[in-house]
């Protein structure tokens, strides 16, 4: 596997290092923006509920348009450059804000670059290999994207150790938000990107023209987002555990390097024994986790391990729920079949938070997390009974 790991295309190394710039960036400024909010601009939890349920409604439905868009224009590059040129534009601007509306603008703009990007980096990410390979280039995409995850709350604490006061953090986003776009400039688009006579203009208007397997996976996705809550319950869950608040950042950052240390050879393993074996398998420890955080109090050692478990869920399932995605969709639909796979998991991530947070509040973490754990059981047994195993998945899309 190592040999073709080295030999991956340039395309998909040049992905994995803007994402992990990129989300060394977001990631800086993304645990800031509360503290910024209540300490700066004097406003409180509602207005940033509104803020941040408006920005990442904006980001799903985007992410299906642009799907579409890259299908019929066969384009992704413009895309993903614009997309990385909007947050370049808005990160900085935070630091000469003085209302939260202002701050709901920036983070508009900025799940509005989000939005346009992803659906046309993960369409180009899979034209840039074949099927052999497909799962280590989106486990390589997520190993760096979840280096950013921890490189961005090491440093974002590094520099407010040293004294740099809030503002100055958020003007510094722009020398990694340039490199991002230089980087973006540098893309290729592959032979395979190329416009499709066979395919009519009006087939690309939806999901109407995906195979039925595809959407009974999205139905699959779906049921599993419903149950995979906001990660703040976890943190929550780990401090009423007695884990004290200034090692909640450390935790998480403990788990994001996990992810990003086997997501390379566990999606890559998905190329062998098949998508679904995988995601099977991380779907059950999901269950498991949770489970275990819900009905019993794991403390020291053990609640460090069961984060540790987490994070291996996270690097079984990130890469290869992607890699499906390009397995199950005609090429020439690649782009729409992206941009409704990560609608449907966008849109079901409100829903998600506001059900586990009732439950949480009135029945207690045991229904929360038991509620969670049930989605992912039921999922798992769709998708065993819905998508085909390796070898057959092919003939069930239609190629």
């Amino acid at each position: 596997m190592w040999q073709t790991f080295r030999a991956l295309p340039r395309t998909v190394w040049l992905i994995g290092l803007i994402s992990l710039i990129n989300d060394s960036a977001s990631e800086l400024v993304y645990p800031l923006v509360p503290l910024y909010l209540t300490s700066v601009l004097m406003a409180g939890p509602r207005a940033l509920g509104l803020i941040e349920g408006i920005a990442e409604a904006t980001a799903s439905l985007l992410k299906w348009v642009s799907g579409v868009v890259v299908d019929r224009t066969r384009r992704c590059k413009p895309w993903i450059v614009v997309g990385y040129g909007l947050a370049a534009l808005g990160r900085p601007l935070i630091a000469w804000v003085t209302s939260w509306p202002a701050l709901l603008a920036i983070r508009f703009a900025d799940r509005v670059g989000k939005g346009l990007r992803t659906s046309p980096r993960d369409a180009l990410l899979a034209a840039s290999v074949g099927a052999d390979r497909r799962g280590l280039a989106f486990g390589l995409h997520r190993a760096m994207d979840n280096a950013g995850a921890v490189i961005g709350p090491l440093l974002a604490a590094a520099l407010l150790a040293s004294g740099m006061p809030l503002r100055e953090v958020f003007l510094w986003t722009w020398v990694p938000a340039l490199a991002c776009i230089v980087l973006a400039l540098g893309l290729r688009e592959p032979a395979t990107l190329a416009p499709s006579p066979n395919v009519a203009p009006i087939e690309l208007s939806g999901g109407a023209a995906l195979p039925p397997v595809f959407r009974r996976y999205l139905v699959v996705v779906a049921l599993f987002t419903l149950g995979n809550s906001s990660n703040m319950f976890l943190l929550l869950r780990a401090s009423e555990l007695g884990v004290p608040q200034a090692q909640i950042p450390l935790l998480w950052a403990a788990v994001s390097f996990i992810a990003m240390v086997l997501s390379i050879p566990l999606s890559g393993l998905s190329d062998r024994v098949g998508r679904r074996r995988l995601l099977l398998m991380g779907y059950g420890a999901y269950a498991l986790f949770y489970l275990a955080l819900g009905l019993s109090a794991p403390a020291g050692m053990w609640l460090a391990g069961w984060f540790a478990f987490y994070g291996v869920f996270l690097a079984a399932t990130e890469g290869v729920e992607k890699a499906l995605v390009a397995d199950l969709a005609p090429a020439q639909l690649r782009g729409t079949a992206f941009g409704w796979f990560n609608m449907t998991a966008g849109a079901m991530l409100l829903p998600a938070s506001f059900v586990f947070g009732l439950l949480y509040e009135h029945a207690g973490a045991g229904a929360a997390f038991g509620f969670s754990a049930g989605c992912a059981l039921a999922a798992g047994a769709l998708l065993w009974r819905w998508i085909p195993p390796a070898g057959a998945t092919a003939r069930a899309s239609g190629r």
